[in-house]
């Protein structure tokens, strides 16, 4: 079976080192051009393994189409990609295309699943494999798997430690299934479906006056992409690694009421928030008692004016 893989970053490299190891034939790696000054993990694996390498600025042009369709591709396997393929590469394959979703879709389409599932207080998420269509995450599914989204997950821990490797396991398992001819197509339940837009920093903005629960999952919702987003003297203040604090009162919600070598403690209606690191402004991610020290903060200021 000719697999043509698409994908990026390190899940679109470990996609590939496995698909390798396993013996599977993947004659050519489609991934978005070169960022200046960062790597390109699948591309440079692929060039290791003597691999073809495309880096099409968009996959929609005539010329693509046609180098593409010279691979004569059995299956397309779709590793972390952020853009919609075009029909015609889409359905091209004699299999098909599938592709990683990081939800239980229909659940949380969208290029931000991982952020809104936390930020939700969800409990639960995980991942499908699904035959993509022209839709936003549409497709029908081929293979899911759940997994628990603890109650300290943040985006980092729930994406690299369960979703990231579980992902790779199951791309694996629907290409056995599809060799073996026992490839479901299972039509996604339109009257589930979600769909949420990318999180971004207006997203993320921390309300002090919310409950301790909400504050608490949108700051581990948004950790490490975009931050939850505060101010401190009218500069913008991202925080990051936290803890509740359920046991205490006293404070104005978002006054900083305590502090010690663990980070600064702010105060919301009922509990607070243990705060342990933070990016002031355009500055670098650093622990909350750096922060502290440099920005002098004192015990009955305010966060969020």
């Amino acid at each position: 079976m000719r697999i043509v893989c698409i994908g990026q970053a390190a899940f679109g490299e470990k996609v590939l080192q496995k698909l390798t190891e396993r013996g599977e034939e993947v004659v050519a790696v489609y991934t978005p051009q070169d960022a200046a000054g960062k790597r390109n993990p699948l591309k440079e694996l692929a060039i290791q393994l003597g691999i073809p390498v495309f880096q099409p600025r968009s996959m929609r042009v005539s010329e693509i189409y046609e180098e593409y369709t010279r691979l004569n591709p059995d299956l397309n396997v779709m590793a972390f990609v952020t853009s919609i393929l075009p029909d015609s590469i889409l359905n091209y394959p004699n299999i098909g295309t599938i592709q990683y979703h990081p939800s239980l879709l229909p659940k949380h389409r969208g290029g931000s699943a991982i952020n809104w599932a936390i930020i939700n207080g969800e409990t639960k998420t995980g991942i499908t494999i699904f035959w993509p269509d022209r839709g936003v995450d549409t497709g029908p599914i081929l293979l899911q798997k759940e997994v628990e989204i603890s109650p300290d997950d943040t985006v980092g821990s729930l994406y690299f430690e369960k979703l990231f490797p579980l992902g790779i396991e199951a791309l694996v398992e629907s290409i056995e299934l599809i060799k073996r001819g026992m490839a479901p197509r299972i039509s996604q339940d339109e009257s589930q479906a979600t769909y949420e837009g990318l999180c971004t920093e207006k997203d993320a903005i921390i309300n002090w006056a919310a409950s301790i629960e909400r504050v608490y999952n949108l700051i581990r919702g948004t950790n490490p992409q975009p931050g939850a987003t505060t101010y401190f003297h009218g500069k913008k203040l991202k925080i990051f690694d936290s803890k509740p604090i359920h046991d205490i009162a006293g404070g104005l919600p978002g006054q900083i009421i305590n502090s010690s070598a663990d980070g600064f403690v702010v105060s919301l209606k009922r509990g607070a928030i243990l705060v342990q690191k933070v990016q002031m402004d355009k500055s670098f991610k650093m622990e909350a008692t750096e922060f502290a020290r440099q920005a002098r903060l004192e015990i009955g200021d305010r966060l969020g004016e």
